[in-house]
């Protein structure tokens, strides 16, 4: 595993604070559960209210959490004076997202000056066991403000 040093010493403040501006995760009822230098997991429990038609967790959201777990990791090795944004991805769903916890995890791949490539799951845990219904490649860039 590939061990990434932060420019920034106080990167888990920065990434919290502005995981706490993000609407979308408060919504979802979403908290951070792990930021380490070049690695980020999301957490957020099953709701009807975030299901489709048959019940499973659906695909958005899914997508939502892991872009985000994505970002963040990859936010944890930028500069104080940038900020994150998602330029693309591709999400493979591998199985029905069924469980009472959802982990969307993110890891730097490959971090740049500019772009980062970055890895993801969304690991749905039921009865205790974890599954693995959902998986992204991300390119993210440094914005610098």
């Amino acid at each position: 595993m590939v061990k990434f040093q932060p420019t920034d010493l106080h990167f888990e403040a920065r990434v919290r604070s502005s995981f706490e501006k993000q609407g979308v995760m408060a919504t979802i009822g979403a908290h951070l559960i792990k930021v380490v230098p070049g690695e980020v997991e999301i957490e957020f429990p099953y709701s009807l209210s975030l299901s489709q038609q048959n019940g499973y967790i659906h695909a958005g959201v899914m997508t939502t959490v892991v872009d985000s777990a994505c970002g963040y990791a990859a936010y944890t090795l930028m500069p104080v004076e940038a900020e994150v944004l998602t330029i693309e991805y591709k999400v493979n769903f591998m199985s029905p997202a069924v469980g009472e916890i959802f982990k969307g995890s993110g890891k730097v791949v490959k971090a740049g000056r500019n772009i980062t490539v970055c890895a993801g799951d969304v690991i749905a845990v039921a009865n205790g066991k974890e599954k693995v219904v959902a998986t992204m490649l991300a390119t993210m860039i440094a914005v610098r403000t």
